[in-house]
């Protein structure tokens, strides 16, 4: 299954490490486009100067670990395709021109399903998303998210509360269901 990840997805980290740690583990095969690598970088600089650089290098170590994840967009395309925000249709043209079959988004309203549908596109939710993972594959995903909250612990964010830091990572409905494993 070949999936865009939208920036939103990208930024922020937790996020990004489990839909990414999912890819590695050959869950899917990720894509994006260089305007969705530099949205994630500039919404990371909105929040300082040092996080830009910070994304900057993160991106660099993603494009470095799934070299064929790039998706070059057609301008024909690009032009040829129409979102409720024309500034998310940059998202659906990778997706069509990288051969996908889903765009992953927090922002489902912004992709409605009669206009993804006419290209064999679907949009899912990070939380439905890793939630089927966690169904397919428990003991997997239980390691991901064990080696991914490892690595935030090491950056001293406090992990003890699993569920609550999944919450906030927009993740309702997989933190419960980790709670229940």
């Amino acid at each position: 299954m070949r999936v865009v990840l939208d920036a939103c997805v990208l930024y922020p980290t937790l996020l990004r490490e489990l839909v990414t740690g999912w890819a590695a583990e050959g869950g899917f095969t990720p894509l994006w486009s260089t305007r969705i690598l530099e949205e994630w970088r500039r919404a990371a600089a909105r929040t300082g100067a040092r996080d830009g650089e910070i994304a900057a290098t993160e991106i660099a170590g993603l494009v470095a670990a799934f070299p064929d994840a790039e998706v070059k967009v057609d301008g024909e395309t690009l032009d040829k395709v129409s979102l409720p925000d024309p500034d998310d249709a940059h998202v659906l043209a990778a997706a069509i021109d990288g051969d996908a079959d889903e765009i992953l988004t927090l922002n489902l309203r912004d992709f409605p399903t009669n206009a993804l549908a006419a290209h064999g596109i679907i949009r899912r939710h990070p939380d439905e998303f890793l939630l089927e993972a966690l169904h397919d594959d428990p003991a997997r995903m239980t390691a991901l998210v064990a080696r991914v909250l490892a690595r935030a612990e090491a950056f001293g964010i406090d992990t003890t509360n699993r569920r609550k830091l999944l919450k906030r990572a927009k993740l309702p409905r997989f933190a419960k269901a980790m709670d229940q494993i």
